[in-house]
């Protein structure tokens, strides 16, 4: 378990290090999940940013669900995630490691319930409606949400989850 100096210190640098990639044109979802994987909070390989590369813009620049949270809960998943869904002998008990009150859900549930309680909302095109979608201040707006994400993202991850 890590110190609150060190979570804040791993917040602080996952922000910074998601909002550079962003400079330097890595799509929302790709900055998120490549500054928590650089943390070394998971060992899931590099390669799985590719994984991210479609949900830029809000999945495909449909301006849907923000790219950055689903690149925070991709950054989740390599910690939370089922690595074999079929481990359960059962199928409640395969529902029950989901929907339990300790199941996997519920930290992705608290990851969104964070996000919602800055901005309130999670979908691009919201979060993004006050500005021109090639402008600057769009661009630093999603910024912001990056760095918010991968700070976000780590926080749970280093909290445990909770």
């Amino acid at each position: 378990m890590e110190t609150t100096q060190d979570i804040e210190r791993l917040k602080e640098q996952s922000e910074k290090a998601a909002r550079e990639y962003f400079r330097q044109g890595l799509n929302c979802a790709e900055c998120v999940l490549k500054s928590f994987l650089e943390l070394g909070l998971t060992d899931f390989p590099p390669e799985v940013i590719a994984l991210a590369s479609g949900f830029g813009g809000g999945i495909g620049l449909t301006r849907n669900t923000c790219g950055a949270v689903l690149g925070g809960a991709l950054a989740l998943g390599t910690l939370y995630g089922r690595k074999d869904p079929l481990a359960k002998e059962t199928l409640q008990e395969r529902i029950a490691e989901l929907n339990g009150e300790a199941g996997v859900y519920q930290v992705f549930r608290r990851y969104i319930e964070d996000i919602e309680a800055k901005y309130g909302t999670i979908v691009c095109r919201e979060l993004s409606k006050s500005y021109d979608w090639d402008g600057k201040p769009r661009k630093k707006n999603c910024q912001d949400i990056i760095g918010c994400c991968a700070a976000l993202a780590v926080q749970r991850a280093a909290g445990g989850g909770t």
